[in-house]
């Protein structure tokens, strides 16, 4: 590839600003346009929450090389940091060096992503000519023309609806005012808003866990807080995840402690539910799941995820999975729906390719709808990605980072979420082996530790919504 024009990479957060120290580090001259008025824009809407990975697991290596030649010194990598010390202790460092400083654009929003003179119809000449990226800064529309183009902008943008079938459910844009979504400060600057009210969580993972976590220790400080949590599933046993047995511990230990609060009763669980309207009454919201009506509440969090902005892209060609929006050869690795033992295994440029060369979608917006994204899996994209663009296909398709493991197979569950042995992980392990599963005998045949699975402490059965634990499979209870 020519290098006279830039790489232009979409969003200044962890992964956008790692994408432009490789890019640098690989002769490119890297523009970064954020959209909003400081790096970390995503991130600083959930400065509060602590992350369940610690710094170890959140400092890309190219990118902690950038800094340390500039003086930088490193946090403890024991550390779990929040969301806002992410942003103060190694991102604005990172994007004050100066060889980033010159190269980032805040207020910069992208509108839109094109080939020069050739929208998504036209094939002549499309390999040999330049991304053009267009977007908006002080009111003015610019734009510019790129080598290639790495989409970091993330999800926050679009949240998901209560809905359960992904619109809206009706009455749900006329509860916009008692309603909110993600991880609102329950402890800061939401306190009011929620002390001493009844609140209905939906949502199932891991930002609904902090949200119920928040919301006890407020109940402590504050009477007349009630909290109710609504979840589709009919039980709570594949949601509580792997326990002790998972290696992102503090992640382990979210499932850990919402289940001690179900158990105590400062959480009440409805499960089963599929909210299609949200209603007001004289008692306050209620929201429906077919017929039937979950108690009346005083505000509603909606902790059902996110999911990608392809519009800006509209005009490049893209091969995108259908169900999670996700490139089609990263899907079958990450959709809940297929995903077994374990975590997601390292991916870069070969899974993330398009049909039109040198366009990348990274970072937590490559998943699509899909759950469960870590930083390290960015900045592995993005290492890889910018080997791609600079034609080291050898580096491209190196692995360079080992993950760590869920504890949780997600394949063991049936419909009704009652276990299939015989599914899970390959199924049981041959009696006379010291394995909980196939998956991890053959890890162990092969000299690995295991698959991950092994057993978790088992979950009371008040928590699993009635089903009695009998034993445990890769990390979750088996009934």
């Amino acid at each position: 590839m020519s290098r006279s024009l830039p790489v232009v990479i979409i969003g200044a957060g962890p992964v956008g600003l790692a994408a432009a120290a490789h890019v640098r580090a690989r002769g490119f001259t890297p523009v970064v346009l954020e959209a909003g008025a400081q790096v970390g824009a995503g991130i600083r809407r959930w400065s509060h929450v602590r992350m369940f990975s610690p710094w170890e697991y959140n400092i890309d290596a190219r990118s902690a090389e950038l800094l340390a030649a500039n003086g930088w010194q490193p946090p403890d990598p024991t550390h779990f940091p929040t969301g806002r010390e992410v942003v103060e202790q190694y991102l604005e460092p990172l994007a004050a060096t100066p060889e980033l400083a010159p190269q980032i654009r805040v207020d910069a929003r992208v509108t839109g992503v094109t080939k020069r003179h050739r929208d998504r119809m036209k094939n002549a000449q499309r390999d040999t000519a330049p991304f053009v990226v267009r977007y908006v800064q002080d009111g003015e529309e610019r734009e510019l023309q790129a080598e290639a183009v790495i989409d970091a902008s993330g999800t926050l943008s679009i949240p998901n609806p209560v809905g359960a079938a992904g619109l809206p459910a009706l009455g749900e844009r006329a509860a916009a005012a008692h309603l909110a979504y993600g991880i609102p400060d329950v402890l800061g600057t939401a306190r009011d808003r929620y002390a001493g009210k009844r609140v209905l969580v939906v949502g199932s993972g891991h930002s609904a866990f902090n949200v119920l976590t928040d919301l006890a220790r407020l109940a402590r400080t504050s009477p007349g807080t009630r909290i109710h949590w609504a979840v589709r599933r009919p039980s709570l046993q594949r949601i509580l995840g792997g326990g002790e047995n998972d290696q992102l511990k503090e992640r382990g230990r979210l499932g850990v402690r919402i289940a001690r609060l179900v158990e105590a009763g400062v959480v009440t669980v409805h499960a089963n539910v599929h909210v299609d309207r949200i209603e007001r009454s004289d008692a306050g919201w209620v929201a429906w799941s077919d017929e039937a009506a979950l108690p009346a509440v005083d505000e509603l969090i909606a902790a059902t995820g996110f999911r990608p902005d392809l519009g800006i892209l509209d005009e490049v060609r893209l091969d995108m999975d259908a169900g999670t929006q996700a490139p089609s050869a990263l899907a079958p690795l990450i959709d809940p729906n297929l995903h077994s033992c374990g975590s997601v295994r390292p991916h870069g440029a070969i899974e993330l390719a398009h049909p039109d060369a040198n366009l990348y979608i990274v970072g937590v917006k490559s998943y699509g709808r899909a759950p469960t994204f870590l930083l390290l899996t960015g900045y592995e994209q993005v290492r890889s990605v910018a080997a791609a663009i600079a034609g080291d296909w050898e580096a491209a398709r190196r692995v360079e980072l080992v993950l760590p493991e869920t504890g949780v197979c997600t394949t063991q569950f049936a419909d009704g979420e009652q276990a299939a042995a015989a599914a899970c992980c390959g199924g049981p392990a041959s009696s006379g082996v010291s394995a909980c599963c196939v998956a991890d005998a053959d890890a162990k045949a092969g000299g690995l530790a295991g698959c991950g699975c092994g057993s978790a402490p088992t979950i009371a059965p008040a928590v699993a919504a009635g089903v009695p634990a009998r034993s445990s499979c890769c990390g979750q209870v088996r009934a």
